[in-house]
């Protein structure tokens, strides 16, 4: 059985305001033409389906067109939620997509045999059995009074998707003896390198969860969350797909893919690049130099080329601040958008407050790193320090969960 393996689609991202439903687009195009070419028969998309918890109608509307595009290639589907996404919201029309041969687990179920999706050939006999673990929330790895300390609170958690994972195993095992099994998860383990766009999770990252816990049952685990594409040292072949399109300037120079296992084969699968439908640039230099290199671009994608723009200078001058928003005003490059600039005074001494007011803008920054910022001011002892930022990331994950619950 051929699988392709994909996740992080984030439906709905806009990139500094820029809307990035038209790369999305060009990506499922091109999706539904390499399944077709490889004879994809099961395909597999491990979490973060949309960026928001409560996406526009716009997103709405583009996920199931997605569906309908990709269930017209009469590839089976099974799709997880992530950390991004409602699990009410994608569990609400599972009954109807299932008849579509659409398995979609946006929640972790009850009964964990629930998550547990036999997969059938071509020859009518189940070929693969899948254990579709969507993100796991905090609620569904420990209760509030567990764990006296900080760190007693992440092993709990570790332990939490720990039993989850071998329990899933436990169920393949015994339930489908002999079937090749594989897992989706939605997470981050220890050691992966990330990017700007990703969302802190399972408290800051902190409970960061170690490959060697998956165990070494399953066949190959298929994750999301990492935008980075990227392969996890693990007992079992186990990868991140990384998202299909760059989602934020971190990501610019990622060379984005899908990746394919043919089970008659191997477990270790084929990376298949994805086409690059606009590019990301970040230029810097003084003012005199971003206006050389603004003249000099050359534009060949399918889509207007962003750009973020950083001045650099090194005395401090009002003059030039005003010259560099002149440049985005007057900016009319065919092929080409100024999405974000900013400037950098390199002998400008800066407090906390004024480094974050002059060198970033209000939606780079992560709630964690403003309140990181804060309790460094203050006296605290290193373990008062642990325990107060423990009650803010439980408060942190309480918000992210009350997101994910809203509904229109």
């Amino acid at each position: 059985m051929k699988i392709l393996h994909t996740a992080d689609w984030h439906i709905g991202k806009k990139l500094h305001k820029h809307d990035l439903s038209p790369d999305f687009d060009l990506f499922i195009i091109w999706l539904c033409n390499c399944i077709q070419e490889n004879k994809v028969e099961l395909l597999l998309i491990s979490g973060d389906v949309f960026d928001l918890a409560n996406p526009s109608s716009e997103a709405r509307k583009q996920y199931y067109r997605a569906l309908l595009k990709l269930r017209n290639l009469d590839c089976k589907i099974i799709l997880t939620g992530g950390n991004h996404d409602s699990p009410a919201m994608l569990d609400a029309p599972g009954e109807i997509l299932k008849e579509l041969d659409m398995h979609v687990i946006g929640s972790l179920r009850k009964n964990l045999e629930d998550c547990i999706i036999p997969v059938k050939g071509k020859s009518g006999k189940i070929e693969l059995v899948v254990a579709a673990l969507p993100y796991l929330r905090d609620a569904d790895l420990r209760s509030a009074g567990e764990g006296n300390t900080y760190e007693d609170r992440l092993e709990v958690i570790r332990m939490g998707i720990q039993n989850t994972f071998l329990g899933a195993a436990e169920i393949c095992k015994t339930k489908f003896p002999d079937i090749p099994a594989l897992a989706m998860g939605h997470l981050y383990a220890a050691g992966v390198e990330t990017s700007e766009s990703e969302r802190d999770i399972q408290i800051g990252n902190q409970a960061a969860f170690h490959a060697s816990q998956f165990g070494d049952f399953f066949n190959y685990i298929a994750l999301g969350h990492i935008h980075k594409p990227q392969k996890v040292n693990a007992p079992v072949p186990t990868y991140y797909s990384g998202s299909p399109i760059p989602l934020s300037f971190s990501e610019r120079k990622d060379e984005k893919r899908v990746l394919i296992l043919d089970t008659e084969k191997a477990w270790i699968p084929e990376s298949i690049p994805i086409p690059v439908f606009r590019k990301l640039l970040k230029i810097s230099g003084t003012l005199s130099e971003l206006n050389s290199k603004l003249l000099v671009l050359e534009s060949n994608e399918a889509l207007n080329s962003l750009i973020e723009l950083e001045m650099i200078e090194t005395q401090f001058d009002a003059n030039k601040i005003y010259e560099l928003d002149k440049l985005n005003e007057l900016f009319d490059q065919p092929g080409f958008e100024i999405v974000k600039s900013k400037a950098t005074f390199l002998n400008q001494t800066k407090g906390a407050s004024e480094l974050y007011a002059n060198s970033q803008q209000l939606e780079d920054l992560k709630p964690r790193d403003v309140f990181l910022e804060l309790i460094a001011k203050q006296e605290y002892n290193e373990e008062m320090k642990n325990d107060i930022l423990s009650a803010f990331d439980e408060l942190l994950e309480e918000v992210h969960a009350t997101e994910s619950s809203k509904q229109i």
